[in-house]
C-alpha cells in the first residue's frame, strides 16, 4: 500500500562534512550546505518537512535512525564508507522498517572493489549512485511522486 510522504530524514556519514574539498572528481563542488539547500529547495516544493543530518559518527547516525520510526515517512541515507562496513546501521534501518533510498555521489560500483559491497542496498527500495547532489533530488522526487511503495521486503 502506498502513503503520501511527508516527513523526509536525510542522512550523511562520515566525511562528507568536506563536501566541495575533497576529491571533486567523485564528489563535485558543491559543500554540504549546498547540498543541504537543494534538498530543502525540492522538499519545499511538494510541501515536505525534511530533517538533513551528517556525523562522522556512527552512533549518531544508528540513534538518528532509531528515532525517525515514530516521525519521519523516509530516509535517504549516504552511509559514506559506513555503507560498506556497518552492521549495526543496517541492523537500525531494519528496525525504522519504512522506506529507505540509498544515495551515493559517485558511482560505488567503478570505483575501489571495496566499495562494491554494499550493507544498505538489499533494504532499500531503490539505490541511486553515480549522479552527484541530482541524486538527492532524484530521490525525493520518488518519494513525493509516491513511486516507491512504503515498506522494504
Amino acid at each position: 500500500m502506498k502513503k503520501n510522504i511527508n516527513s523526509i530524514l536525510i542522512l550523511n556519514g562520515p566525511n562528507l562534512n568536506l563536501l566541495g574539498q575533497r576529491e571533486q572528481q567523485y564528489y563535485g563542488n558543491n559543500t554540504i550546505e549546498d547540498l543541504e539547500k537543494q534538498c530543502q529547495k525540492k522538499c519545499d516544493e511538494y510541501s515536505i518537512r525534511m530533517k538533513f543530518e551528517q556525523s562522522n559518527s556512527e552512533s549518531d547516525l544508528i540513534k538518528w535512525i532509531q528515532d525517525a520510526k515514530e516521525e519521519y515517512d523516509a530516509i535517504i541515507i549516504n552511509a559514506a564508507a559506513y555503507t560498506h562496513t556497518s552492521i549495526a546501521i543496517r541492523d537500525a534501518l531494519l528496525f525504522y522498517d519504512k522506506t529507505i533510498i540509498e544515495v551515493h555521489l559517485s558511482n560505488i560500483m567503478a570505483r575501489e572493489n571495496f566499495r562494491h559491497k554494499s550493507f544498505i542496498s538489499d533494504i532499500a527500495m531503490g539505490v541511486i549512485c553515480g549522479i552527484g547532489t541530482q541524486g538527492y533530488i532524484a530521490a525525493i522526487e520518488a518519494l513525493a511522486k509516491n513511486i516507491l511503495p512504503i515498506k522494504h521486503q
